[in-house]
């Protein structure tokens, strides 16, 4: 029996190297599989938890679509929508409210990390936002969420307000309980400026990052410029551990390659990082430059990357208007 398989990015600036190797690429190999059911949700709800330029947000979600398109993802096989265009996440986020608990929301690390210290003046919607995703999930009876690390305390809340809704109700597997899906042979991907930083697209230093839209002399001069250690690089993985920056760029190579890190390990040990670095340059160019260049071409048809949103849209709304409608009877209106 095939998943079903819903994912959401953030149409927050450009998508970088992290995003594909840490989820987009994932989500192509998801899509290709015939047994699956794909739904891949341009978040936008989510993203306003911060404040938004209103034309830049407008621009965030085009180009969030392209990337997605240009990366491999098919629109014929799977469902690419925007979140505040299917108005029963916001409704059903509502109800589920008033199922979770606050217990609940005060356990979740990752408000405490993005609210930092100043905790009273963060948006309540970057406190609640854990329980949108969950009815972003529960709305589309999916059985699988391919998620990182820094999410699996969100899918167990998911999970944990789909048991409290059906035992409150008395309905038996109402909810499903999604899986994680956790990708293997991954390294998580770090700025080209400071190893032990995630890369980000909110990092103010453009050179901390691949951004998927880079061209060939972006790509190159960034590697070239990337934060390095001075010693040849290391023989063992081991080694590794206590050199943040060769653990990262040995990384990235392993990942797209599709190799093991052993394996680039005894490849470049003993090598200096510029031959390390002109290998990783290429490959880097392989990759990503088509992906690039497919992206630019698709901002240019604004018209098409609308009608990708529309028809994702009315497939998206289908499902989760009938699931809504269920909810609405359950509890009584």
């Amino acid at each position: 029996m095939g998943k079903k398989i819903f994912s959401g990015v953030q149409p927050t600036g450009n998508l970088h190297l992290g995003n594909f190797l840490g989820a987009i690429k994932n989500f192509v190999k998801l899509n290709n599989d015939d047994n699956n059911e794909c739904i891949f949700c341009v978040v936008d709800l989510h993203s306003i938890t911060i404040p938004q330029n209103p034309k830049e947000l407008k621009k965030n979600i085009h180009n969030t679509v392209a990337t997605f398109l240009a990366c491999g993802i098919d629109p014929k096989k799977s469902i690419i929508f925007n979140q505040s265009q299917v108005s029963a996440h916001s409704e059903a986020s509502w109800i589920l409210s008033c199922v979770a608990r606050i217990g609940w929301l005060n356990r979740m690390t990752q408000f405490k990390e993005k609210a930092g210290k100043d905790k009273e003046k963060a948006s309540i919607g970057l406190y609640s936002y854990p329980i949108l995703m969950a009815a972003d999930i529960l709305l589309y009876d999916t059985t699988h969420v391919p998620v990182g690390n820094d999410q699996k305390q969100h899918l167990e809340l998911c999970r944990d307000i789909a048991q409290k809704f059906n035992n409150d109700f008395n309905m038996k597997d109402f909810f499903k309980e999604p899986e994680p899906l956790i990708q293997k042979e991954f390294s998580r991907i770090m700025s080209l400026k400071d190893g032990l930083k995630k890369m980000s697209k909110s990092e103010p230093s453009d050179q901390s990052r691949i951004n998927l839209n880079d061209n060939e002399s972006q790509i190159v001069t960034k590697i070239k410029k990337a934060k390095t250690d001075p010693l040849p690089l290391p023989s063992t993985i081991k080694e590794l551990e206590k050199r943040p920056e060769a653990k990262n760029l040995l990384g990235i190579f392993s990942s797209l390659s599709g190799q093991t890190l052993e394996k680039s390990v005894n490849e470049f040990s003993g090598k200096n990082f510029s031959k390390f670095k002109e290998n990783l340059s290429q490959l880097l160019v392989d990759k990503i430059v088509p992906i690039s260049s497919e992206i630019k071409k698709l901002l240019n048809d604004k018209n098409f990357l609308e009608d990708v949103l529309l028809n994702g849209c009315g497939k998206a709304d289908a499902i989760a208007s009938k699931k809504l409608k269920k909810i609405h009877e359950i509890v009584g209106f």
